[in-house]
């Protein structure tokens, strides 16, 4: 089961220019469509003076979330080059934003391809490229003489603790890598846990 995709680490920054216009790009880590919407916010206030804040995110281990935006340049002249950008460094969870400063001669359709190409590779060939792994969580329900042996297959394995409680029995809820899911159940289970329960 491949249960990894490519991402970059943290955000960067790029630049190109092409007969006076300036072409900045702003690459960074996303995870969610709302993510998406803050750092175009924050651009927005911050570029506020730029006629047009081009964008194209993809997002998920098999890339289905993505949307490209021309903001206002012709169309498929610049959203669409960044996306296969992206695409081209086959990484996802990553949006591309490239704010455009006009420099009073126009570039035509070819001439803006490449130059939001050409800044978004900017950007992108300064980000450090990292796996994500695909996960999902489980929750334990077990007394209180389990409690060590979950404890040390969560530690083993090295799973994310997401929540805990501890009342009558304990129950915790752990994040682990999708590929070791069936591998962890299987010793959870032969050490008669009471539950484990797959989300």
């Amino acid at each position: 089961m491949i249960d990894y995709y490519k991402s970059i680490k943290q955000p960067a920054q790029g630049i190109y220019t092409e007969k006076g216009s300036k072409f900045l790009s702003f690459a960074y880590p996303v995870s969610s469509e709302d993510e998406v919407k803050n750092h175009l916010v924050t651009l927005k206030k911050e570029y506020f003076d730029a006629k047009h804040h081009v964008y194209a995110f993809i997002i998920g281990a098999e890339g289905q979330i993505y949307r490209a935006s021309d903001d206002g340049e012709p169309h498929n002249s610049s959203g669409l080059p960044i996306l296969n950008q992206i695409k081209s460094f086959g990484i996802s969870d990553v949006l591309i934003v490239v704010v455009r400063y006009f420099g009073g001669t126009k570039l035509g359709i070819p001439g803006l391809i490449n130059a939001y190409k050409s800044a978004a590779y900017d950007a992108l060939s300064k980000c450090e490229i990292i796996e994500k792994f695909v996960s999902c969580n489980l929750k334990v329900v077990s007394d209180y003489d389990n409690l060590n042996f979950v404890m040390k297959i969560i530690k083993e394995y090295n799973c994310k603790i997401i929540k805990q409680e501890f009342i009558v029995d304990f129950q915790i809820v752990f994040e682990i890598r999708l590929s070791l899911a069936d591998e962890i159940i299987s010793k959870l289970k032969t050490n008669h846990i009471i539950s484990v329960l797959k989300k």
